[in-house]
């Protein structure tokens, strides 16, 4: 009987809440405009927050490609390929303690862990300067990598516990929104920082390092005085007296995603074995992995080595860190535009398809002007590839959450789409090697043959998708008409048409409402 709800769930919405939420009462009695004013102070309280420690993430991650055209390889005394491992040993630290941190996150909070993580990678991306040796670099990237693990799935699991349903995909491109212009404005603060170089006899990329680094924890004092944790605790880390809402605004914004999905308000104070069984047995969680994988290994890689690749088509070392940003502030609009249609049109699979389709032809131009002697065509398929080689991810984790049951596989989820990404950045780090520069051919047939499997994914989970759909609707149908009146207060049976009055007086078991 389980396997026969899961086939006929649909697709675009969340499974019905179980037996044991069928006393929960919930009840709509807020205007419409008292809605948009408690949404937009939520809006204005957590994203700017949650980008800002997106782009310092971005910023420290980032920075040490910029440094490339700083000398650094050679002032540290490492080639290319022994900084390859160094971008490795990042995405390792990521890895190993993803699960880690969130179940820290599940237990303590958001607004204290983030705020802690803010402070933990600031430091490190600070000591990051004083690096001389490969010891000193791999274990610098190593710690960098453990610090920043969890921020990114946990950001995204706050979002989720905040926000309905239909309003997630757009914050959550906003929350990349950070990692976006944080890419970018770090390629355009690096031009004007490494230029320090000299400045108290030291290197331009240390200075980068110290400014960036001390930007990062003084960003984790705005979260922490500003980032209210949860419904449940709705103030911040370091004014635990001050509430970020009032007892109305919090009313309304607690109630209406408990509306959209019940099974918000069943939040444990950890995450159980049962969970991990339930995400890690799910064969549609973990296409969304590989599809993630699949995306950020070729980009990881070349986002790392593009500013030395426009460095290689004929443009002054630090002004090829100015034009290597151009990519990145166009995919800005590009990415809103694609959530816009993922959100408004719920076309989740058609956009995440697009995307990859678009970052795929990217790596085409790339390798066809290998063999093409203009610098103008040779830039423009860097910014192409920059314009279209990230959006798809964050498109491909809102997909993913519909996917989910609960808080609990949500969280996980998040988990194992962010480190698709950054086990991807593990074999990415490699694709750009030394022997194969500067034209870099072979590492733009490798990003073209996986970018060519993840699409493939993408489409074998639209289709599932079209199935189910089909599969769901003439079934949810007959069902609501046949047993409603049987199944009980919150039967699944039951379905929302768009009017919150009509629902309530359904699910709820107060004859008042």
């Amino acid at each position: 009987m389980s396997d026969l709800k899961e086939e006929i769930q649909h697709p675009d919405q969340f499974p019905p809440a179980t037996e044991e939420d069928a006393g929960l009462v919930i009840a709509q009695d807020w205007t419409a405009a008292e809605e948009r004013a408690a949404k937009r102070k939520l809006d204005f309280t957590i994203m700017p927050l949650m980008t800002l420690g997106f782009f310092c993430l971005r910023d420290d991650r980032g920075n040490i490609s910029n440094s490339l055209t700083d000398n650094f390889l050679q002032d540290v005394g490492i080639t290319q390929n022994q900084f390859n491992v160094g971008q490795q040993m990042l995405s390792l630290g990521i890895v190993l303690f993803e699960i880690p941190s969130n179940m820290i996150l599940y237990r303590v909070g958001p607004g204290k862990w983030l705020t802690l993580q803010l402070f933990l990678f600031g430091t490190v991306a600070t000591f990051q300067a004083f690096q001389h040796s490969y010891g000193s670099f791999i274990a610098t990237r190593l710690l960098l990598g453990i610090t920043e693990s969890g921020f990114i799935p946990g950001g995204l699991w706050t979002l989720s516990t905040w926000y309905t349903r239909k309003e997630t995909a757009k914050r959550v491109m906003f929350f990349y929104f950070g990692n976006q212009f944080g890419q970018a404005s770090s390629k355009l603060l690096a031009y004007g920082i490494l230029h320090m170089r000299g400045l108290g006899g030291k290197s331009g990329w240390f200075w980068l390092f110290v400014l960036m680094g001390a930007f990062t924890v003084l960003s984790g004092v705005v979260l922490g005085l500003f980032l209210p944790d949860s419904f449940k605790s709705p103030t911040s880390t370091f004014l635990p007296k001050r509430r970020v809402f009032d007892e109305r605004e919090l009313h309304i914004l607690r109630t209406r995603v408990l509306l959209d999905d019940p099974m918000k308000g069943k939040k444990k104070k950890h995450i159980g074995v049962p969970a991990f069984k339930r995400a890690f047995t799910n064969w549609r969680l973990w296409i969304h992995f590989f599809i993630s994988f699949s995306n950020n290994g070729p980009q990881r890689g070349f986002d790392t080595y593009s500013p030395t690749m426009v460095n290689s088509f004929g443009f002054a070392p630090l002004t090829s860190n100015a034009l290597a940003s151009v990519g990145f502030y166009l995919q800005i609009p590009v990415s809103f535009t694609f959530s816009y249609v993922s959100d408004h049109f719920n076309r989740r699979g058609e956009t995440v398809m697009a995307g990859f389709t678009c970052h795929l032809l990217g790596y085409v131009f790339n390798r066809v002007f290998t063999e093409v002697n203009s610098r103008g065509a040779r830039y423009f398929g860097v910014i192409w590839t920059q314009t279209f080689g990230t959006f798809s991810h964050p498109l491909n984790i809102a997909w993913m959450s519909l996917t989910c049951r609960d808080s609990e596989e949500r969280a996980l989820a998040m988990t194992m789409a962010i480190m698709g990404g950054n086990i991807a950045g593990i074999y990415g780090a490699q694709i750009f090697r030394s022997e194969d520069r500067p034209r870099y051919r072979r590492a733009f047939s490798v990003g073209i043959a996986v970018l060519a499997v993840g699409l493939a994914l993408a489409t074998i989970r639209f289709v599932d998708d079209k199935i189910r759909r089909r599969r769901s609707s003439p079934t949810m149908g007959e069902t609501a008409s046949s047993v409603g009146e049987e199944s009980g207060p919150t039967s699944p049976a039951m379905k929302r048409d768009g009017n919150d009055s009509d629902y309530i007086r359904k699910t709820s078991k107060d004859p008042t409402v």
